[in-house]
């Protein structure tokens, strides 16, 4: 007779449900696992049976088949050791055959039966909630998956404690939600002496979730005001904290089963590769844009990147999605972020500063920012030069609003955002509206249309570029608490996009 047990197989953030199927049959003593497993999971046979051996359970002299269902879909993993153990129990009529059919179980087993946590729970707790069953899994894994309010979760912290739990002699109590993280990094906004137009310009950003590009020579405070973006977003709400530590839990970042309700910041450096950026090696992991999904992705040294991961960031910043592709499986990832880059004008980085720039100005400086694609570029709702600060400036005392102050009135502006919004499947914030929807909330007033015609005449203005500034005009209007889009509103946010002056 054939025992089953059940678990999951992942392809990204969703989890597939895998049939652990086992029989015992007469014929030569072997153990054999069948069902496209990877190595992990083919060498889980000598981790079941040593760990059996340590409870003193002796594998008979038989043949000992494991089918992992639906045969054709990938399983890799060592989160295959416990539903295997399962299966093998029930098979062997020590535990009961019927009390692992309503579970879901995941999690590696030690030569002594100790379950080692694995990657995954999270979204595992999601599968079995859809199924209606119950989680087994690790001990240390059960506080990540008890988030999932919907899905009962045991933790179990040895493979002899499963058995007294399915045998009725000592039940295994529910596992507990982790504890809510809060982050506190200390870092002000105010901190930053000057420079009051790129913190107008973060604020704008983090109030519709606009892509911003930070230019200016070394030292004049770029990556010091991108630290402190996270000070001014607002926390993530429940259904959007869930969705991101998805996503950890399956890359292992979650610590001790909390979720955290900061926004992701992510700042990879500029050597990182195309699969740590947009996802992908042998397991098709999840990269740096979907680590950043409800968060911020920060590219310092922008130009610095390959060409080549730089021109892959085009789509998801579209999409909100990455699709990673490879021969043997096609995953999608969400990756739905604020994109911030920080660049040097040139290589020597000085081409602004007259008296240091070099002897190739200004064709250093158009050769070097060249390397960054005008498909890419027109990403950009906003664009600021950050100019060094004099010595004089960074004498005075701070001065501006705190980071405290600015958080409240991005919040206020994303809530009036999400109200507006509310109903459409296409929209959350400012940045997602497009066509009827971006026509609708975002039409500016008679003199606000005129001056955005004009320049758009004047300057080109792409079909994307002309679309992004009233997205942005929108974001300052609800920044100003202004119903109606302004001719001040479409001036400000043109000027972000257009450095001449005289033309607003």
């Amino acid at each position: 007779m054939v025992a089953r047990a059940y678990t999951v197989a992942f392809e990204g953030v969703q989890a597939r449900q895998v049939e652990v199927q086992c029989a015992v049959t007469p014929g030569l003593p072997a153990f054999s696992i069948v069902g496209l497993a990877d190595k992990a999971v083919s060498e889980a046979r000598d981790r079941v049976r040593t760990a059996l051996s340590s409870m003193a359970i002796a594998l008979p002299s038989k043949r000992i088949t494991v089918n992992l269902s639906p045969a054709d879909l990938p399983k890799e993993g060592s989160h295959f050791d416990l539903p295997i153990a399962l299966a093998l129990l029930a098979a062997l009529d020590i535990i009961p055959k019927d009390a692992i059919a309503d579970t879901t179980s995941l999690g590696e087993l030690s030569l002594d039966g100790t379950i080692m946590p694995v990657l995954g729970a999270l979204p595992a707790a999601m599968s079995a909630a859809a199924e209606d069953r119950t989680l087994l899994c690790p001990k240390l894994s059960g506080a990540e998956a008890a988030w999932v309010g919907a899905a009962r979760v045991i933790g179990a912290a040895h493979l002899a404690d499963v058995v007294r739990h399915y045998t009725g002699q000592s039940p295994l109590p529910p596992a507990e939600p982790g504890e809510v993280l809060t982050s506190d990094t200390g870092r002000d906004l105010r901190d930053v002496k000057g420079q009051e137009r790129a913190k107008r310009a973060l604020e704008i950003a983090a109030a519709g979730r606009h892509h911003l590009l930070l230019i200016g020579p070394p030292g004049s405070g770029k990556s010091m005001l991108a630290a402190r973006l996270p000070g001014i977003l607002p926390p993530l709400t429940a259904r959007e904290a869930l969705e991101t530590s998805m996503i950890h839990s399956l890359a292992g970042l979650l610590d001790e089963g909390g979720i955290t309700r900061t926004r992701p910041f992510r700042d990879p450096h500029h050597t990182a590769s195309m699969a740590a950026i947009v996802g992908g090696g042998r397991r098709a992991s999840p990269g740096e844009i979907s680590l950043a999904h409800n968060g911020v992705l920060f590219l310092d040294e922008f130009p610095e990147f390959p060409r080549t991961v730089l021109e892959t960031l085009r789509q998801p910043i579209e999409t909100g999605q990455i699709m990673v592709a490879r021969a043997n499986a096609h995953i999608t990832y969400p990756s739905r972020f604020m994109l911030i880059a920080a660049a040097n004008p040139c290589k020597c980085g000085y081409l602004s500063v007259a008296e240091r720039a070099c002897s190739r100005a200004p064709l250093c400086g158009e050769d070097y920012m060249g390397r960054i694609s005008g498909p890419l570029m027109d990403r950009f709702d906003l664009r600021v030069d950050v100019p060094s600060v004099a010595f004089s400036d960074l004498d005075m005392p701070a001065s501006g609003d705190t980071s405290a102050e600015i958080a409240a009135r991005v919040a206020t502006a994303q809530a009036l955002q999400e109200a507006r919004f509310d109903g459409t499947d296409s929209a959350r914030l400012n940045s997602d509206a497009e066509g009827a929807v971006l026509d609708a909330v975002a039409t500016p007033d008679d003199e606000g249309r005129a001056l955005l015609a004009r320049l758009a005449d004047q300057f080109g203005l792409s079909a994307r570029g002309y679309h992004r500034v009233l997205r942005v005009a929108r974001t300052i209007a609800d920044l100003d608490g202004s119903e109606t889009v302004r001719r001040p509103h479409v001036a400000e946010a043109a000027s972000y996009r257009i450095t001449d002056a005289k033309a607003l």
